[in-house]
């Protein structure tokens, strides 16, 4: 399937929110989730400031917390404030870790409020810690609060039937994937390393109860690139995403499949996570009207984050990509991943057997 960037005769209005605070969670020494991570984000959204709205966020309040996460894990980070506390092997907090995790989850909820009013019509979410490793009841991954699920939560207690969201961090999603499970509203759909971390995300999860089939796993082998990923987004993941018609799009963005990335077996240019965030937005071309909202997740070679930014940037203002990734030349083993892929997931979404 070629994916093909949106025409529209109306300029996006693409709000980019970004705050000095989340410069201020600081998750030890040497810890690969540094501050310097923002600010190559920030870096790719300055260069395009003259076309985006930057916007402040605000902090999550307790009751849109509680959509997703537990009332005694709250109190839990609520009391780590002023303090170092490790909260799992790779989560540590600082004294002001709390009010920047309320922040991340803020800023997602209000790009959701603001699209929702019609007030913007896209936006990316410049904000740390991640979030998606984040249980309904404890941190994991070095995530505190599920900003994703937040928002996602918010957005179908604002009245939302259904709300696709899309993760393309090289780790897979498991709080994400787990809050959502049951819940036939949300699809959530992965693509992440495997067996990689968390060591959740094979095949065979495809959610449970009334969510069964709404949980879309792409576990992949080491070394996948732009062709790869290409593959797997234009052939499977758009039309799975179309199927489903959400009304919102809301996108676990990691870069950490960049190539060279220190965590990641992956080798993602950025010519490759243009391709990926345009497939994403085109999952969203019926109900949500275009309607997206992309949330820093994962990335940890801070040249891939400002370059892999700057492409779903580009992607968001419905720019045409600079270099489209070229169909990948046959590759059987491949292809027969693939072919696992629709066979698993075929029952559930029809529109991958006749492809």
């Amino acid at each position: 399937m070629e994916v093909r960037a949106t025409t529209t005769s109306e300029v996006r209005r693409v709000a980019f929110y970004d705050d000095p605070l989340f410069r201020q969670h600081d998750p030890g020494p040497g810890h690969p989730e540094k501050a310097d991570r923002v600010d190559a984000v920030a870096e790719a959204g300055e260069r395009l400031q003259a076309r985006l709205l930057f916007r402040k966020p605000r902090p999550a309040t307790r009751e849109e917390l509680l959509r997703v996460h537990d009332a005694a894990y709250l109190d839990q980070v609520a009391a780590t404030a002023g303090r170092v506390v490790r909260l799992d092997p790779d989560t540590q907090t600082s004294a002001r870790s709390h009010e920047v995790a309320l922040l991340a989850a803020g800023a997602v909820v209000d790009a959701v409020d603001r699209v929702l009013a019609g007030e913007i019509d896209r936006a990316f979410c410049c904000v740390r810690p991640p979030g998606h490793h984040a249980e309904r009841d404890r941190a994991m991954g070095f995530c505190l609060y599920n900003s994703v699920a937040v928002a996602a939560a918010h957005a179908l207690a604002r009245g939302l039937k259904r709300v696709l969201v899309i993760d393309f961090d090289v780790h897979h999603g498991n709080g994400t994937q787990h809050i959502f499970e049951k819940d036939p509203r949300v699809l959530y759909l992965s693509s992440h390393a495997f067996p990689f971390y968390p060591g959740t995300g094979a095949l065979d999860e495809i959610g449970e109860g009334k969510g069964r089939g709404y949980t879309v796993n792409f576990p992949l082998p080491s070394g996948c690139g732009d062709a790869e990923y290409a593959r797997v987004y234009r052939e499977l993941a758009v039309p799975v995403g179309r199927a489903f018609d959400p009304e919102l799009l809301i996108v676990s963005a990691g870069y950490d499949p960049g190539a060279g990335d220190p965590i990641s077996p992956m080798n993602v240019t950025a010519n490759g996570f243009a391709e990926v965030a345009r497939a994403c937005l085109a999952t969203a071309d019926g109900a949500a009207k275009g309607r997206a909202i992309f949330a820093l997740e994962g990335g940890y070679h801070l040249q891939n984050l400002e370059e892999g930014t700057l492409a779903s940037l580009h992607a968001l203002l419905d720019d045409p990509p600079a270099v489209p990734v070229p169909r990948a030349p046959d590759d059987p083993s491949f292809d027969r991943l693939l072919a696992a892929y629709r066979k698993a997931l075929a029952p559930h979404w029809p529109t991958l057997a006749t492809r």
